[in-house]
């Protein structure tokens, strides 16, 4: 493992380590993201249940044909943890914020977000943190069909083939 510059560990840290911005308390999630994958599984196994009651008693394939399309009409029900933002980003937030808020004090928040800015160095677009994520999946869904190889040719960066 090669050695790493406090410079090059700092940008690293700025894409890499993440940070809960979804506003609430982040101790809460220990408890929150447990109940939250609970409760859609709790109720597809409901609508199953109620579903399947409709069979009991003699087989009846009428019956049974109702069942099967009721349980099949309606998509299950699904929670998916969304993903920390890149510390660089909820920087780049706060600076921006700052900014707007003291008018007076502008130029030198002006000038650390620019020297934040400058710690990124992006081999593509879609390594920005600063993009949103259905931004960077419409360019990372762009750039892989672009080039018959599967966007490999761009693997340096420059953008050329």
């Amino acid at each position: 493992m090669k050695r790493r510059t406090p410079q090059e560990k700092k940008r690293l840290s700025y894409l890499r380590d993440g940070r809960n911005d979804y506003g609430e308390n982040d101790k809460s999630s220990r408890k929150n993201i447990r109940r939250n994958k609970r409760f859609p599984n709790s109720a597809n196994r409901r609508r199953a249940q109620t579903a399947l009651a409709a069979l009991l008693g003699p087989p009846d394939g009428v019956r049974a044909g109702a069942v099967e399309e009721r349980l099949g009409g309606r998509r299950p029900k699904r929670w998916r943890k969304a993903p920390d933002a890149p510390l660089g980003a909820v920087v780049d937030g706060a600076l921006r914020d700052r900014a707007q808020a003291d008018p007076a004090g502008a130029g030198r928040a002006a000038a650390r977000l620019r020297r934040v800015r400058g710690r990124f160095d992006w081999a593509s677009p879609a390594d920005n943190p600063l993009l949103p994520p259905h931004a960077v999946r419409r360019l990372r869904s762009s750039r892989a069909g672009d080039s018959p190889d599967g966007g490999a040719a761009e693997a340096d960066g420059s953008g050329r083939p």
